[in-house]
């Protein structure tokens, strides 16, 4: 149906966020649901694996390694030089390098995924780039702006487990013992990843409302220099370096989608709630951003078909 086209992503996501900006409160009583709805994307996803595509990562080291490090060096300077450039207020660039040195965000492995990019190759972009968090975070934000962040490293691990790991595990067990059962639903479950993520960002959106109603626009503009300094580094260093075309868009994404929430969380527990405002703008811009990204792929690789089929 013309409505659930991945090319109307954009519009729902404003659509929800202009909803959640005007009315939040149904929604931030919704914030519990935002575990539950990421578990079942995972486990989505998952269905749609095979234990031979995690093998296969493993025979790509040289991918997964370029995504991290992109991720820790790209990311941080560009935060860095960004907040310089625009002369941010100390409070915002703290909260600019929080974004820029944490990992990549499970919404990537979700866009990756409506962009039939490499998902086994995404999810283990963001584990390794979670656990090189728990120490680079720390160091980096202290080597560049000379403050301290204690990361909550066991909480993170749990969640990581909790949110991606179990998850997907299951699915690709499901996959593994129920592979005919699953190829009748597995035709609706991007649908279902794309409304999942659609009420995710208007929940984020509502429990941020009143912040984001005060967000200048010069952070508005780092915010969005930033996520597309990610998305075009991870694509353009990657075709640089030969790498096929489905690698480099799932690397772009995978470094252009940060791990926005844990830059909130941290900026609110030891910082200020102004500084953890660029990581709640960029919750919400990331996703506007990614889902244009994936509609524009995925008509370019229709026209591709098409024409490959004339």
């Amino acid at each position: 149906m013309a409505i659930f086209s991945i090319y109307l992503f954009p519009v729902w996501v404003l659509i929800f966020s202009a909803y959640a900006l005007i009315f939040p409160e149904p929604l931030v009583e919704m914030k519990s649901s935002i575990v539950p709805l990421l578990m079942a994307v995972m486990l989505g996803m998952g269905m749609t694996l095979r234990w031979q595509d995690f093998v296969d990562v493993l025979q790509r080291k040289t991918a997964v390694m370029l995504g991290v490090g992109i991720q820790f060096v790209v990311m941080p300077l560009a935060a860095l030089g960004l907040s310089n450039v625009l002369n941010l207020f100390e409070e915002l660039t703290i909260g600019l390098m929080l974004v820029g040195t944490t990992a990549g965000g499970t919404a990537s492995n979700v866009m990756t995924y409506l962009v039939k990019g490499n998902v086994a190759l995404s999810v283990s972009m963001t584990l390794i780039s979670t656990l090189c968090a728990i120490v680079l975070l720390p160091f980096l934000t202290w080597f560049y702006l000379d403050e301290t962040v204690a990361v909550p490293a066991w909480e993170m691990v749990v969640s990581l487990i909790q949110l991606i790991l179990l998850p997907i595990s299951l699915g690709v067990l499901l996959n593994h013992f129920f592979a005919k059962p699953l190829q009748l639903i597995q035709p609706v479950l991007p649908v279902f990843s794309m409304f999942a993520i659609i009420f995710i960002i208007a929940i984020v959106v509502a429990l941020n409302h009143l912040q984001l109603q005060s967000v200048v626009w010069v952070l508005a503009l780092a915010v969005i220099a930033h996520n597309a300094i990610g998305l075009i580094s991870g694509y353009g260093i990657s075709k640089l370096v030969g790498f096929d075309e489905r690698t480099a868009r799932t690397v772009a994404i995978e470094v252009g989608m940060q791990n926005s929430g844990l830059s909130v969380a941290l900026a609110l527990k030891y910082f200020t709630a102004m500084s953890a405002l660029p990581g709640a703008l960029f919750s919400v811009w990331h996703n506007i951003s990614g889902s244009v990204l994936a509609a524009y792929w995925q008509r370019k690789d229709q026209k591709q078909h098409q024409n490959d089929q004339s």
